[in-house]
């Protein structure tokens, strides 16, 4: 089973407007999300209208919020803002930390960071795919 952590900017997306892609997350078999109630303040915050916080609010009801955080792995170089997502995915123990932000985490893209696969959601699809077929 994927423990998938989720970054604010995919919590963002999956709530931003109605049939968002990002939503098909929920609907996948064998899998748990995961986040931090650092990242789901985030996306609320950034999110501005109220059907999009209902909609975030409705979406967080089926993950799990983790608040405490593990240190960081050896070598990692993140921006003071991007260190509790990763430290809450290690503390979550997640297979997989699905973030959209290349800026700081694409040099990340592929590794495994302390046990964590760093991915970009459409890869993570994509690598589910492969990984379903005979």
């Amino acid at each position: 089973m994927d423990r998938i952590f989720l970054d604010a900017n995919v919590l963002f997306s999956a709530a931003y407007r109605p049939n968002a892609g990002l939503a098909r997350l929920w609907q996948l078999d064998k899998v748990e999300l995961v986040t931090s109630d650092y990242a789901a303040q985030e996306a609320m915050f950034n999110l501005t209208e109220k059907d999009q916080r209902v909609r975030l609010t409705k979406l967080l009801e089926k993950v799990r919020i983790i608040t405490a955080v593990a240190p960081l792995p050896p070598g990692v170089q993140l921006p003071d803002k991007d260190q509790p997502i990763l430290q809450a995915a290690l503390q979550a123990q997640a297979t997989h930390l699905l973030t959209g932000d290349k800026e700081h985490f694409g040099p990340y893209f592929g590794r495994n960071l302390g046990g964590v696969l760093v991915l970009p959601p459409a890869e993570y699809f994509e690598r589910r795919g492969k990984a379903k077929r005979p």
